[in-house]
């Protein structure tokens, strides 16, 4: 009875991190109608803004490409950091026709680094309405300003657009990160943004209003991105989603080239929801707000991985335990077993809605070495007190 009283504790543990993963697919049942955004009047005034290291093989196709946007040429303009490049990259960005700041001072620290130090750039500018993030791979849809500069207008302040993976046939990892972004903006963006939540911060293709950035700025860290998410809940501020407007980027290629960035993301997002958590559940509380508790608890909860593995290890204990004699009642089994089950349909489910082709699907049924390797990488960011240092991830095949 001991035992079985303990199986039934921890299957309710772990129910309600489940519910949880299953409120937001449930919640992106629904899309939101496309707006006619069209026939609209253009107005807001962008700024372009992407950090770049060593991006020569890149750049200049990323600023040709968005040189063709469908806006006003006189409303938008692209920035680029060459961040302690070694190579032509800002002699590339420049005949591409983008305004190059080099930034050869201090240490090179990250993204985040770069970044701040570009946004005082722009700044001097204060025309500018608004400031779009890119990474210096990302291939942009023609109509992104368009769209953006709609829900501006409409009174967003920090609208994350959809980014996906663009060389999901380069190998075995582009394939299954390209199904996985696919899961994550249906459940994670879409999701959260049709029960009013934050989205997703994806560090790419994201728009912010300027005076956002002024004040809050972007944040330096291993997982900037993550921490601005959470910074903003504090200011009252939700990422919307806009799954209309699409960047598609790169995949690292191998496990090898992931892992240092996966690594990375890891400690990073350990030490914001450390010291930003408590924070956001005390003044979720407080103000009685649904997108601070949210962004609290998804902080504290595990993440699908290492759920789905918590899950499977206690799953299999059970049976094994059950197979070599001790009395369990089968609702025990039942009730396990239908957590399990959840848990591997739950990303096929987001597919689905995403209708997408036959190859994703067999991409996630792959997923559980992933599973068990970031669970591993998770573990390993818990647990090692040994400094973890920015490096730049190599992605794709510089096409």
């Amino acid at each position: 009875m001991i035992m079985a009283f303990v199986f039934w504790v921890l299957w309710l543990i772990l129910l309600i991190p489940t519910l949880y993963w299953v409120l937001l697919a449930i919640a992106s049942i629904y899309t939101p109608r496309r707006r006619a955004w069209q026939n609209e009047l253009p107005q807001t005034r962008f700024a372009i803004a992407i950090p770049a290291h060593n991006e020569e093989t890149v750049i200049a196709e990323t600023v040709n490409r968005l040189q063709e946007l469908d806006y006003p040429a006189h409303l938008f303009s692209v920035f680029i950091v060459a961040d302690h490049c070694s190579d032509q990259t800002a002699n590339k960005a420049r005949a591409a026709g983008a305004t190059v700041f080099e930034r050869k001072e201090g240490p090179r620290s990250g993204k985040g680094a770069a970044l701040s130090w570009l946004f005082q750039k722009i700044f001097a500018d204060p025309t500018f309405q608004a400031i779009v993030v890119f990474d210096a791979d990302t291939r942009v849809d023609k109509n992104f300003l368009r769209v953006m500069d709609m829900r501006l207008r409409e009174g967003s302040q920090v609208i994350q657009g959809q980014h996906r993976i663009r060389n999901e046939n380069d190998g075995w990892f582009p394939l299954l990160t390209w199904a996985m972004f696919l899961i994550d903006n249906r459940y994670q963006n879409l999701g959260r943004n049709n029960l009013g939540c934050s989205a997703k911060h994806m560090g790419d293709s994201i728009c912010f209003r300027t005076e956002v950035l002024r004040k809050l700025g972007w944040g330096e860290g291993l997982t900037e991105d993550y921490q601005l998410r959470q910074r903003l809940l504090l200011e009252g501020i939700r990422i919307e989603y806009e799954p209309e407007a699409l960047g598609l980027g790169e995949a690292p290629l191998t496990w090898q080239q992931a892992r240092a960035q996966r690594a990375r993301w890891l400690r990073g997002t350990r030490d914001a929801s450390r010291t930003l958590a408590p924070q956001l559940l005390k003044q979720g509380i407080r103000k009685q707000n649904l997108a601070m508790l949210e962004g609290a608890l998804q902080a504290y909860f595990p993440s699908f991985s290492t759920l789905s593995v918590i899950a499977v290890f206690f799953f299999f204990l059970l049976l094994l335990l059950y197979w070599t004699g001790r009395a369990l009642p089968p609702s025990l089994l039942a009730a396990w077993g239908g957590l399990v089950m959840v848990l591997i349909f739950y990303p096929f489910g987001g597919l689905v809605l995403e209708k997408a082709p036959f190859k994703a699907f067999l991409a996630i049924l792959t997923g559980p070495y992933f599973i068990l390797w970031r669970t591993a990488l998770a573990l390993q960011a818990r647990l090692s007190r040994k400094p973890v240092v920015w490096i730049r991830t190599a992605h794709g095949r510089g096409k």
